[in-house]
């Protein structure tokens, strides 16, 4: 199950599953692209693996990085809470 956790201006999609039995979560980033249809990439929690890059600058990978360091705490409590809606009751 991916759960939403924020959309950025431009349409950029980030999501987040459920926390894994061994403590794992995996956040999927990805962008509508006229060209090759989506970009994307996915980032494991807690050990920042990256995987399934795909058509992202080393620019936005490095965005992407600091975005994901900077809400990594707030995203893996979501992820035993059934995602953002469910834990802040909406």
């Amino acid at each position: 199950m991916m759960y939403p956790y924020m959309t950025l201006n431009d349409d950029t999609e980030i999501t987040h599953s459920e926390m894994k039995p061994d403590g794992r979560v995996k956040v999927y980033i990805e962008t509508p692209d006229e060209k090759v249809c989506f970009r994307h990439a996915a980032c494991w929690l807690p050990e920042y693996k990256w995987e399934e890059v795909y058509a992202y600058t080393d620019a936005e990978i490095e965005y992407f990085k600091r975005l994901i360091r900077n809400n990594a705490h707030l995203i893996i409590e979501f992820s035993q809470e059934g995602g953002i809606t469910n834990a802040s009751n909406f």
